[in-house]
């Protein structure tokens, strides 16, 4: 059963430009190093595909060297991470590997050099909205997600070296949940990871560093991944959006009900912990949705720079006519978010970072026009969460896998449905909302010009703002949609697949090779 955190969805709490290239990037390197004990001398990272042609423009480098530094994907010294690195006494190299169709679109090599002279090549993958893995340690095949709570084990191919490790664990009556050896050659080095059902202390990781062959011993945890085990059964828990709806009826709550109750299941906690920790992140939404519109922020690539400010400073103008006062100023909110991340300002993955505008923009606008509560809120993002997590589990929220769809159709959906639940509308009407929304942005593709998450992102997250608008209208009335939420989503994952690589983030595709956005004439 899924176990995402609503945080995962609504998060992680970051600094932009990108949740998959930066934040994803950050983690990736976080987990890596994870892996080395000995202090560093050189890090060669090797890019391959989307990573390879937009690391630049989405700060992929700052955050990898950040990572590797042990930085967190929210530290604001991650613009400063080369500097650092050069205080820290650690080389940094940068390969770009180009294209390969075998690979995950967001593929980078880490080849860790320690002062001791000993070597650890990881390769890492990031999934989007922050989701990472690595999938080789020193060219052996691995996969390591952090569902469960891991050992790594690097040892001797040697007869008898697993017995002695499961022994131990026998000992302390610690269950297996998952143990997997990997090895190039017989007799050649060899790595084993453990999953567990329960963390490890560190006097058992350190006993199992004595025993003969061992080379050496990691507790993995991957950012943002939960404690719980995901064969563990949830009251609240669903994988779909059929079983989301049958436990709003079973138990007559709303969807953010319900994802305030699992997140609470999750944590072994209390709901109230868990409304406070999301009304954290609507104060994150709040500010990075207003500051920009009386303090504009110039992006790194130049595209960005005051748009969102002059989007609210011509309300009064152009409102009435157009768009409306509340669609305009959620609109503005929207494109001021996209600004502040475009700057590596800190912001809400929302469920990734190039997209992260929509939910708040829409939310937070309307809330305010309806005069709603703190909690109505929170349910509001609650519930956004869900559709969020969903979405994650059975389709795509990353740009390089699925395009912009992926991106601001999931956060469209997640809006949509929100503004069903501020309205006090139904479970139904709310996934209803979800499944128009992404069927107005199906197919709609990803190619940021230069590389950026700047152009045209920023004005997608407006358009997507005005789709859940449309989309939580048209439920709220009862228009009714033909295509289930759990068809749209599977629909959304199979066109995504069909979208050309050069049309998935890469920026080989689409307005990233006009020629009026080849010469840059828009950002000056």
């Amino acid at each position: 059963m899924m176990t995402t955190s609503a945080f995962e969805i609504l998060g992680p709490i970051m600094v932009g430009p990108s949740s998959s290239h930066t934040a994803g990037a950050a983690r990736l390197a976080l987990v890596a190093r994870s892996l080395v004990n000995d202090p560093l001398k050189h890090v060669r990272f090797v890019l391959h595909n989307s990573f390879s042609h937009t690391y630049k423009g989405h700060g992929s480098d700052r955050a990898l060297v950040a990572g590797i530094l042990g930085l967190m994907p929210d530290d604001t010294r991650m613009r400063h991470s080369f500097d650092l690195a050069k205080e820290a006494g650690v080389e940094i190299e940068f390969e770009e590997a180009g294209d390969d169709p075998g690979l995950h679109p967001n593929t980078v090599d880490i080849c860790m050099t320690t002062t001791e002279g000993n070597t650890l090549e990881v390769r890492g993958e990031s999934l989007g909205g922050g989701r990472v893995r690595l999938s080789s340690i020193n060219g052996v095949e691995v996969d390591l997600t952090g569902d469960y709570p891991t050992l790594f084990v690097g040892h001797w191919d040697r007869p008898g070296v697993l017995a002695s490790i499961t022994k131990l664990f026998s000992d302390i009556k610690a269950n297996i949940a998952t143990i997997r050896t990997y090895r190039k050659s017989r007799g050649g080095r060899a790595y084993t990871i453990v999953e567990t059902d329960e963390p490890l202390d560190a006097s058992f990781i350190q006993a199992i560093h004595k025993l003969p062959h061992i080379v050496e011993t990691a507790t993995v945890k991957v950012p943002g991944t939960s404690d719980v085990a995901p064969d563990v059964q949830l009251t609240y828990g669903f994988d779909n959006g059929a079983e989301l709806l049958a436990l709003c009826e079973k138990t007559h709550r709303s969807i953010g009900q319900i994802m305030a109750a699992r997140e609470a299941e999750l944590n072994a906690s209390d709901v109230q912990t868990q409304h406070t920790r999301m009304a954290h992140v609507a104060q994150v939404m709040e500010e990075e949705s207003t500051k920009p519109l009386t303090s504009p922020q110039k992006s790194l690539g130049g595209f960005l720079y005051g748009q969102a400010q002059e989007v609210a400073k011509h309300a009064n103008e152009f409102a009435p006519s157009l768009l409306g006062t509340t669609l305009t100023r959620a609109v503005a909110r929207a494109m001021a978010v996209l600004e502040r991340s475009a700057a590596m300002g800190v912001i809400v993955a929302a469920p990734t970072a190039g997209s992260a505008g929509v939910v708040p923009g829409a939310v937070l606008a309307c809330a305010e026009s309806l005069g709603s509560s703190e909690q109505d809120v929170l349910n509001a993002l609650w519930c956004s969460a869900a559709i969020g997590a969903i979405i994650t589990r059975n389709a795509s929220v990353a740009g390089a896998e699925g395009g912009c769809q992926a991106e601001v159709g999931s956060a469209a959906a997640m809006a949509a449905a929100a503004l069903v639940e501020l309205h006090g509308g139904s479970a139904v009407q709310a996934l209803e909302a979800a499944s128009i929304s992404i069927a107005n942005l199906l197919g709609l593709v990803c190619d940021p010009v230069r590389g950026l998450v700047e152009f045209p992102c920023q004005d997608r997250n407006a358009i997507g703002v005005s789709d859940a608008f449309s989309a939580a209208q048209l439920a709220l009335s009862n228009v009714g949609c033909p295509v289930t939420f759990d068809d749209a989503v599977s629909v959304m994952y199979d066109v995504g697949k069909a979208i050309p690589a050069s049309l998935r983030e890469t920026a080989l595709g689409g307005l990233a090779t006009a020629p009026s956005c080849l010469s840059c004439r828009a950002c000056g």
